[in-house]
């Protein structure tokens, strides 16, 4: 006797539509994503599949890696930082003046982290007590961080004469360059604190609902100001890392890497809206944008073109991501 057939609930999602809304699907997206862009780099670039470029895209994805994970965060929080790429410029500034730099390369890397911080202080203070909203925030620090580089640098690039700075981005480790095992260092104490801590769980709670966190005996205020000081604090390591590769403190530094930090946690899978997000995909992220990066330049590309690939990924993510909650039930 034939078994009767089952029956789909009406309008549920299938078993491969929650597959691949799930956080391990979209991971899966996204190596699918890269491995699809490395098929395209070896067939339109001889030098694409060389040792030489696959650590020129680890390195070039270590510095906005950094600050990705900062920015995960506070998106996971219900927040949004547009100040990252300004903060990290700030902070390379401050730590390559004449007067930081004599102090030796310890105070340089303490200057960047204290600088980094306290920006994400400032932040986090004015949105959690001065209850502005994070993006006229986090837009009037970007402002003001370009504004105190340029002041401080008097426009001119500082140059990096410590050689323990200037060596952090020279050195290997087995082949392969020291930025890029800071960058996973970073990724790997910031996926502890996500995923295994109270902390992280504390982070998605707020970002999911922020007055049933509340009423729940969470300190929001407190868990915000947190979330930025976090972000900041990734500023300042990425501006050691970026004054290291390129031997200079400078208010150029960082121009528009909150955007392309911003889109990576999105493509990444995380929600705008916060309470939803995965530290690997913002990663997988960043490596898929690098990578595009880096096909440009290989195939003399113009930048422009760039930007509009990049625009179309960002929208087509945000359209995935509506999709899937309209559809979940």
């Amino acid at each position: 006797m034939a078994a009767p057939p089952v029956e789909r609930v009406a309008g549920g999602p299938s078993a491969v539509a929650r597959v691949l809304d799930s956080g391990a699907g979209r991971n899966l997206g996204l190596v699918a994503v890269l491995v699809l862009l490395c098929v395209v780099g070896v067939s339109t670039a001889d030098t694409f599949a060389t040792t030489s470029n696959l650590l020129t895209i680890l390195t070039s994805a270590s510095i906005i890696g950094v600050i990705t994970v900062g920015v995960t965060f506070v998106i996971i929080g219900g927040g949004i930082d547009l100040s990252v790429g300004k903060v990290m410029a700030l902070a390379s500034v401050w730590a390559t003046t004449v007067a930081t730099q004599s102090f030796g390369p310890w105070v340089m890397v303490f200057c960047a982290l204290a600088v980094g911080a306290g920006a994400g202080l400032v932040n986090g203070l004015l949105i959690a007590y001065g209850r502005i909203v994070p993006f006229i925030v986090t837009l009037a620090m970007l402002i003001t961080a370009q504004g105190l580089a340029e002041r401080i640098s008097a426009r001119r690039s500082q140059i990096v004469v410590d050689p323990v700075i200037a060596g952090i981005a020279t050195t290997r480790v087995l082949g392969i360059p020291l930025l890029v095992y800071i960058f996973a260092a970073v990724v790997a104490v910031g996926w502890v604190l996500l995923n295994r801590t109270t902390f992280g769980r504390r982070t998605f709670a707020i970002g999911g609902n922020p007055e049933a966190a509340r009423l729940a005996g969470l300190d929001v205020k407190r868990h915000t100001i947190a979330l930025y000081v976090l972000s900041g604090l990734c500023c300042g390591i990425a501006a050691i890392m970026i004054a290291s590769l390129t031997t200079t403190g400078s208010s150029t530094h960082g121009t528009l890497y909150e955007l392309d930090a911003i889109a990576a946690v999105i493509i990444g899978g995380t929600l705008l809206t916060g309470g939803r997000g995965t530290l690997i995909g913002s990663i997988l992220g960043v490596l898929v944008f690098t990578t595009i990066t880096n096909l440009f330049v290989l195939n003399n590309l113009a930048t422009e073109v760039q930007n509009i690939a990049k625009g179309v990924i960002i929208v087509v993510a945000v359209l995935i991501q509506t999709r899937a909650q309209r559809s979940s039930p």
